[in-house]
């Protein structure tokens, strides 16, 4: 178990709260193992005293306007292929759906008619609706009437190059594609970064924290909590229309009529 999870981090290059989620699956079996085979209770309670990584809460990677829009740009439009990356592409980024709810759409789950939205189904089998941009709403009408799907159609939206349903890693490679035909070298994208640029569009945008919250389908506010502590933009932002500033302030100088009333405050006194 010990050589698994270092081969997790060395060989396949996953972070420590990957391999911590890795040790909370394997911990969970070796607990069943624990109470169905008494006799294997020394080797579950080995694994099951494995300790998790600390992890450290940085800053969610997202992208900034200028590679965003490059990476929409990227596509080929003149091709079907192309037209299908970019749409994808665009779909990840108005929506901020996660990777495995985009490529689960189908035609049926679209209502390109005011008002424009789409189902989404989340982790846990929960469902959401999120509305549809105007430059998405048109390029997911394009897709339909190129693949003839009907708006009550329980078909893929998004397929393969065989026609079958475009699966994560399919997904992925049209990212890593992207990232490729843009000459974004220096940038790391995933899937994943779209929705996290979203969620920083929105802040940016003075959206509040319970509506960014069911736009995303974060089962906890905490998790949506975090965009607003990473935004530190916002911050001097916020800081600039407070007011409050590092400049120095100048050494109080009482007037004439203070110092007199001092003065003769003292006489009397004395």
């Amino acid at each position: 178990m010990l050589a698994f999870l270092e081969h997790l981090e060395r060989k396949r290059g996953n972070g420590p709260k990957t391999r911590n989620a890795r040790l909370t699956a394997i911990r969970s079996f070796f607990r069943h193992v624990a109470a169905s085979d008494p006799g294997s209770l020394g080797i579950a309670q080995r694994v099951l005293a494995i300790p998790t990584k600390r992890t450290t809460t940085g800053v969610p990677p997202h992208l900034s306007a200028a590679h965003l829009t490059a990476l929409l740009k990227a596509p080929d439009s003149a091709t079907q292929q192309g037209r299908r990356d970019r749409a994808l592409l665009l779909f990840l980024a108005r929506t901020g759906a996660r990777v495995s709810e985009a490529v689960g759409v189908d035609a049926a789950d679209l209502r390109l008619e005011r008002p424009c939205q789409v189902l989404l189904r989340g982790k846990g089998r929960k469902e959401r609706v999120v509305p549809l941009a105007i430059d998405l709403v048109e390029i997911l009408r394009g897709l339909c009437r190129e693949r003839n799907l009907g708006a009550t159609e329980h078909q893929p939206l998004f397929i393969g190059a065989r026609g079958e349903r475009l699966t994560r890693f399919g997904a992925a490679h049209i990212v890593r594609r992207a990232v490729e035909r843009a000459a974004l070298a220096d940038v790391r994208v995933s899937p994943h970064v779209f929705r996290h640029t979203l969620a920083m569009q929105l802040l940016r945008a003075r959206v509040d924290l319970i509506t960014i919250q069911a736009w995303l389908g974060h089962a906890q506010v905490a998790t949506t909590h975090r965009y607003a502590e990473a935004d530190v933009e916002m911050m001097r932002k916020t800081l600039a229309r407070s007011g409050v500033t590092a400049s120095h302030v100048s050494r109080y100088r009482p007037t004439d009529a203070v110092l007199r009333l001092l003065d003769g405050t003292r006489n009397m006194n004395m």
